[in-house]
């Protein structure tokens, strides 16, 4: 690996050498399991197979959302999946998910289990099941989906792009971190002038959109996501700020976020969920307390 400017790219790519970085452990390119082991399977209708991310978060956001409007078929059973430790690579999960990527989904709820992967395909899956958080008239229908896929295809140069090269990178590459912190406010400025038009990001109602759009633009603005809020002057967005907050307000958000989550107050860290009495029992200050 080099960080100087006359680096050459060989012809051929190869794999020859450590990629450097937190994620080098797992970092490869090819794809398929590590590893033989089967998934666990829990009593509840959904099993959810995750870690809390910002997508990790959004599943267990909706679950939570859904149960709170009284949806007794979206009960879960959440089960940890450490990716810093390779559990994507097994071979249980890889069969729910060919990408090796949380989170994934197994709807048990019929004659035969549904595997649904990639978080947009989820929340629809569970919008459409439950009719809930997605618009049936055609036109906001089409602007809840729109915002929806344009978070699925801008995030990623918000996590892998700019969070990568400016918190988890071996070296500090000038050009990455402009590049990729350029396009990060880009973003916010698109998602800022949108709410300041519109109450929630697809309308006046609240939607998967939010849902989906809330843990990476709202962890900006409200977490220090990769400790860049300073950097990224991210309380000059207003208006995201304001939606943040207004969604914090929710407690089906503020479960959501407890869910399959390893760093941060043990009060907040609740790794499974199984049943939702988990979240006064079983949060790891609790079990702590307990030992």
């Amino acid at each position: 690996m080099t960080d100087t400017p006359d680096y050459t790219p060989p012809k051929v790519w190869s794999w020859d050498k450590p990629s450097g970085g937190r994620f080098e452990n797992i970092n490869r390119p090819i794809a398929g399991a590590t590893h033989e082991k089967e998934l666990p399977v829990g009593r509840h209708p959904l099993q959810l197979y995750s870690q809390g991310t910002p997508n990790g978060v959004k599943v267990t956001i909706m679950l939570e959302e859904l149960l709170a409007l009284g949806h007794k078929g979206a009960e879960y059973d959440a089960w940890l999946i450490r990716i810093g430790e390779g559990d994507q690579f097994s071979s249980g999960f890889v069969a729910m998910n060919p990408n090796s990527k949380i989170p994934a989904l197994v709807d048990r709820s019929g004659p035969k289990p549904i595997r649904i992967f990639e978080t947009g395909a989820i929340l629809m899956h569970l919008a459409e099941k439950f009719g809930e958080f997605l618009p049936t008239e055609a036109g906001e229908r089409a602007e809840c989906l729109s915002w929806l896929f344009w978070q699925m295809g801008s995030t990623p140069y918000v996590g892998g792009g700019f969070g990568h090269f400016y918190a988890y990178a071996p070296v500090k590459i000038e050009y990455a971190i402009d590049r990729f912190a350029m396009e990060t406010k880009r973003l916010l400025h698109v998602l800022d002038r949108r709410l300041a038009e519109s109450e929630y990001v697809a309308g006046s109602v609240y939607t998967i959109a939010d849902i989906a759009i809330f843990p990476w633009y709202g962890g900006l603005a409200k977490f220090n996501s990769y400790g860049a809020a300073e950097f990224l002057a991210v309380h000059e967005y207003k208006n995201v700020e304001r939606w943040a907050d207004m969604l914090l307000e929710r407690p089906a958000v503020r479960r959501g976020r407890m869910v399959n989550r390893l760093s941060g107050d043990p009060s907040e860290q609740l790794h499974e969920r199984h049943d939702a009495s988990d979240f006064e029992t079983k949060t790891q200050d609790k079990l702590a307390a307990a030992d």
